[in-house]
């Protein structure tokens, strides 16, 4: 089957089950973070999950790859960034298990019923303010940038879609970690099991992957560092099993 392509977009592999994601570079491409989330995370087939600012549907797709789970949601903002997930699941052949929603992350518990989730996803995104964006509609500033919504947003609607014992896992940047810890616990998503990202064993950490627990109780795993690169170049063997190549 073929897909027609719009504009500069490209169909990447994806490594798994065959599948491929359609993306554009001049808009926004998944990155390592999306891919380590989706390693992180856990899920049962029977599971139903949620992919808060799904982007192009990377999250719902390798989660579906990894899991087999029996629904999958994906919800995004832009337009454009929702259309090309929609054309992904279709080209995947995924369509009766995953669906892309256009719309708003602070408005996601008018488009689902409470506590309807088993799981729900996230890579939000990660810098506060304006600074250094030169045009804050550009697609990138909104997926890097907390322009259409923040963090408390994001909790809040986790926090509503969940079920009771259900499971938030979610990337982020370490600089943020209190206030992410914080802001999980405000919203009865109690933080359950943390790991931490490394770009090189001697280097400060860039990524930390979180997983909190819907009215979990209060006890936390910290799991071993996860060491992207052995030199430039050269992923870890924990990164290549991640990425199932």
């Amino acid at each position: 089957m073929t897909f027609s392509l719009k504009g500069k977009e490209r169909i990447d592999d994806l490594q798994r089950n065959g599948y491929r994601i359609i993306q554009d570079p001049e808009r926004f491409c998944f990155g390592m973070d999306a891919v380590l989330l989706a390693g992180f995370a856990r899920a049962e087939e029977e599971d139903h999950v949620l992919d808060l600012g799904t982007g192009t549907g990377i999250i719902p797709i390798l989660m579906e790859a990894r899991y087999g789970c029996a629904r999958l949601f994906g919800l995004e903002i832009q337009p454009e960034s929702a259309d090309m997930a929609a054309r992904s699941v279709e080209m995947n052949g995924l369509s009766e298990k995953i669906r892309i929603l256009t719309g708003d992350i602070k408005e996601a518990d008018l488009l689902f019923p409470s506590a309807s989730f088993d799981c729900i996803t996230c890579n939000p995104p990660y810098m506060i303010g304006n600074h250094g964006i030169a045009n804050p509609d550009a697609p990138k500033a909104i997926a890097r940038h907390e322009i259409l919504c923040t963090f408390e947003d994001v909790a809040k609607q986790a926090a509503k879609l969940l079920k009771p014992g259900g499971h938030f896992f979610l990337v982020h940047r370490p600089f943020r970690l209190a206030e992410i810890m914080v802001t999980l616990t405000r919203y009865k998503l109690e933080p359950k099991r943390m790991q931490l990202v490394y770009p090189y064993v001697d280097k400060e950490p860039n990524m930390v992957l979180l997983e909190a627990v819907r009215g979990g109780r209060s006890r936390m795993t910290v799991e071993k560092p996860l060491i992207v690169y052995r030199e430039p170049g050269v992923y870890m063997p924990e990164i290549y099993e991640i990425y199932g190549y």
